[in-house]
């Protein structure tokens, strides 16, 4: 594991390299408006992926480097993310742009500006919670580049059925919630939890041309 420091027009920001041995590909990934790269799905992703060829870049935006608790306009979450495409660009490996929550969104919008290979969602935000008249629905199916969406089925920002058909793939992690936390109760278990996001994402990073 390295760790870069990144200027951007927006600021510093930080990269976290897990890096595989022989790497076809580079998934970079970016956290949401309200936590960090210390999300139990990104922190699987990192662990689990460079097993497979895939080196994984955790990125934290410049606002989460500055020690900030609140999050930019997306404008300028944009900016950040673009501020650091040269350095995932610059391992001239094909690279899947990725976040969670506002991460996948800033993902969506600037994939085919920036020559993504494809596009990681996780915990796409819909909507805002009991807003579903504001879909943002329009980022997600004009990401332009193949997609794999990875949903929460409690998922207050949208569940797997709220979605619309598009050019995607969609993985459902059963009773899982906006940070895919699972019920103590429920069949599913917080590590098969965590195992579906993992072998849906290699598996899918496997079909990649």
């Amino acid at each position: 594991m390295t760790t870069e420091i990144i200027g951007t027009d927006a600021g510093d920001a930080r990269i976290t390299w897990h890096r595989a041995t022989k790497a076809r590909l580079v998934l970079a990934v970016s956290h949401g408006a309200g936590g960090g790269i210390e999300a139990r799905d990104l922190r699987a992703l990192a662990q689990v992926l460079p097993g497979h060829g895939v080196s994984v870049a955790l990125v934290e935006q410049p606002w989460r480097v500055a020690g900030k608790k609140v999050a930019p306009a997306p404008r300028t979450l944009d900016v950040g993310w673009r501020g650091i495409w040269p350095a995932l660009a610059g391992t001239g490996l094909p690279v899947i742009s990725g976040g969670r929550s506002a991460g996948a969104r800033v993902a969506c919008r600037t994939a085919t500006e920036l020559g993504a290979h494809a596009v990681l969602a996780l915990s796409f935000p819909l909507h805002p919670p009991g807003r579903p008249e504001k879909s943002r629905a329009g980022e997600l199916l004009g990401a332009g580049v193949p997609t794999l969406v990875v949903q929460g089925g409690n998922d207050p920002f949208g569940k797997p059925d709220e979605f619309p058909h598009g050019v995607y793939e969609l993985v459902e992690v059963p009773y899982g919630d906006h940070g895919f936390a699972v019920p103590k109760r429920a069949q599913t278990s917080q590590e098969e939890a965590v195992a579906i996001i993992t072998d849906a994402v290699v598996k899918w990073a496997g079909s990649l041309g």
